[in-house]
């Protein structure tokens, strides 16, 4: 099991993997759905940038509180209202970075065994335990994750990777 250092240099090393898929790109083809009914470039930096608010927020509530209530969102719900089109891809990069620091400033000062906390996540259909472990690894994950679709979208665009 890595230690809670690792997983945090895991998790402030992600955005600089999502503008490197990025790396480019003119504000047309952000903005371009070149896969049929997937989203654009620029949307899927919108939904990580919004989630990793979500994720930070969720992992301070488990650090500071005592087994929180932690309500899921809805990502398309989130596409749909939050102009993700009109949003700045630069500003989105910023957040997600920066938001990461802030984060990873925090984890840092608090224990080892924070990982273990816990908080009570609630989805349609049931609600679940999950460790601060457990949301920080979604986390690191969920960029990687969106990458190789951004690379998908340079490849139907003739970008290179």
């Amino acid at each position: 099991m890595p230690s809670l250092s690792q997983l945090i240099d895991e998790y402030v090393a992600g955005p600089e993997t999502l503008r490197k898929a990025v790396s480019g790109m003119t504000p047309e083809q952000l903005r371009a759905r070149p896969v049929p009914g997937k989203w654009s470039t620029l949307e899927v930096i919108c939904h990580l940038s919004d989630f990793d608010s979500i994720y930070a927020d969720r992992m301070k509530r488990i650090a500071a509180e005592d087994q929180p209530e932690i309500f899921g969102a809805d990502q398309e719900r989130y596409a749909a209202s939050l102009a993700y089109q009109a949003r700045d891809v630069n500003e989105e990069l910023d957040l997600i970075t920066q938001t990461r620091k802030n984060t990873a400033r925090i984890l840092r000062a608090l224990p080892p065994n924070t990982l273990s906390r816990i908080g009570n996540h609630h989805e349609p259909g049931g609600t679940e335990t999950r460790t601060l472990e457990r949301y920080l690894s979604l986390i690191i994950g969920h960029i990687p994750h969106h990458v190789k679709f951004i690379y998908e979208k340079r490849q139907a665009l003739g970008l290179k990777k």
